[in-house]
């Protein structure tokens, strides 16, 4: 594909202390686009699979580099379980690196929670075998008292070496990073991110926030409004420039923690969530927003309905908003079952006209 002789000889482009502004011809966008179809890259246009089936299928198969996908819901719902079970999935498919930063808990803990979410995966639907999260603790000091110091402590435990060994598999692509309210700034996790394409080349990243108001901002700002907006914004630019799938936890607001239902407009902070995010995921316990027409008659269905989370499509800027899909959930192993469904019944609604 070649350009028109008339096409102006000069490059169009300012730079200013600030940064660069290079204006592009949309026929200069075709001609590169069509050299990386010819040289095979296609890394852009590739989603990455979250490893959640009907998720995956609503959002056009994942989340591809540039994107900003934000996880909200309440307090227990698993947003942190579902977040890590992501980056665990994304990992072990090998189609790209992640790096799982994480606010509240240090990695030893979230590697406790992976040998679990392992040790489950692995058996479900059933889950004869699998190791819950406080015997993983358990497990790992009565590996300790037994081989003593020096000895091969974890790769000895019989319980703990399957899920060791699935972890060894895809380990060397998921890094754990606990974040700090000093250095993990949005100018160091663009850093971060840097650095990763200067050691892994064309490697995909996929970055992940737990959680977005918890990302520092120096000075300070004089609100929280103001603080979400600029970290909001700063998630999106690099996921846009730097070309990385970007996932954000994001806290409730109070008026979501008192609603029957969250929807998106209860994340806490700031309209520019709802503007920046290509796509929005809302968990809630369906016990809680299921109508009361589908258990008002069946008290045991209704006990059944607690062991589900749904997950609200809420925004999809890439295909289809407003799906409803359930997943099981098995916490005290730290993970869901990934082959949801379609939610079938009925669901109270909540939903503000301006939303």
């Amino acid at each position: 594909m070649e350009r028109p002789a008339t096409e102006p000889s000069a490059e169009w482009r300012l730079d200013s202390s600030t940064g660069s502004l290079v204006p592009r011809s949309a026929l200069d966008v075709l001609v590169d686009l069509n050299d990386r179809i010819s040289s095979g890259n296609l890394a852009d246009y590739q989603a990455v699979p979250l490893g959640f089936t009907p998720l995956d299928k609503t959002i056009g198969g994942g989340l591809r580099p540039g994107e900003l996908l934000l996880i909200g819901g309440a307090q227990g719902t698993g947003k942190t379980t579902m977040a890590l079970q992501m980056a665990r999935n994304v990992a072990s498919g090998g189609q790209a690196n992640v790096l799982y930063i994480c606010f509240e808990h240090e990695e030893h803990y979230l590697l406790n929670r992976m040998i679990a979410m392992e040790s489950a995966l692995a058996h479900l639907p059933h889950r004869t075998g699998a190791i819950k999260i406080q015997d993983v603790r358990r497990e790992i000091l009565g590996s300790w008292v037994a081989e003593g110091q020096g000895g091969p402590v974890l790769a000895s435990n019989p319980r703990l070496r399957p899920s060791l060994d699935r972890i060894g598999r895809y380990g060397q692509n998921l890094f754990l990073m606990r974040g700090t309210q000093t250095a993990s700034t949005i100018d160091n996790i663009r850093l971060l991110v840097q650095k990763h394409r200067a050691m892994s080349g064309d490697r995909q990243l996929l970055v992940m926030v737990d959680y977005l108001q918890k990302v520092p901002q120096y000075p300070e700002p004089n609100s929280e409004t103001e603080k979400v907006t600029f970290v909001v914004n700063g998630l999106k630019d690099i996921a846009l420039s730097e070309q990385v799938g970007m996932i954000a936890i994001v806290a409730a607001d109070k008026e979501g923690l008192k609603a029957s239902r969250l929807r998106n407009h209860h994340l806490r902070g700031s309209s520019a969530i709802n503007y920046e995010a290509d796509i929005i995921l809302i968990l809630n316990e369906k016990y809680q927003i299921v109508a009361k027409v589908n258990i008002e008659f069946n008290p045991y269905q209704a006990q059944r309905f607690r062991d589900w989370i749904i997950v609200s499509v809420e925004k999809n800027r890439g295909g289809q908003d407003n799906v409803d899909v359930e997943f099981e959930k098995h916490f005290e192993f730290s993970c869901f079952d990934p082959n949801g469904r379609t939610v079938q019944e009925k669901l109270i609604e909540e939903r503000l006209y301006n939303d």
